[in-house]
């Protein structure tokens, strides 16, 4: 084996690992995109004697969202009786709702996170097409 050979092959070999350290790079970089894209705001809903506290936070700014929010809570018969909404650079929403009297079923507080998760879902798609 003459040095030659050895230098071709070590050359080679050098090539060989820096096209893996360029995939693996795009690989990283796709990753991190793919966990930037808009997260969906998180929601809990807890039960409170007559009613809900519905709590929904996202770390960006989420225009249209609190529509969104405001017409399942229609669309259940929850009567928002008191709410507290930050839209600066992050969303926040904090709200107390009550069933309507009139409401002959009873919802529980699972029936109003998934109508809330519902309608979060509806505008992220509605958001997704307008971008």
């Amino acid at each position: 084996v003459n040095k030659t050979t050895i230098i071709v092959d070590a050359s080679k070999y050098i090539e060989e690992l820096k096209q893996k350290v360029e995939r693996l790079n795009q690989d990283i970089s796709a990753a991190q995109t793919s966990n930037d894209q808009n997260p969906l705001p998180m929601v809990t809903v807890e039960t409170l004697e007559k009613g809900f506290l519905i709590n929904v936070f996202s770390e960006k700014s989420c225009p249209g969202l609190l529509v969104s929010l405001l017409e399942a809570f229609e669309e259940l018969g929850l009567n928002i009786l008191e709410a507290r909404v930050s839209c600066t650079d992050s969303f926040r929403l904090q709200a107390v709702g009550g069933e309507n009297e009139e409401q002959s079923e009873s919802i529980d507080a699972q029936v109003v996170k998934q109508a809330v998760l519902q309608a979060i879902k509806n505008w992220s798609e509605g958001t997704d097409q307008q971008e």
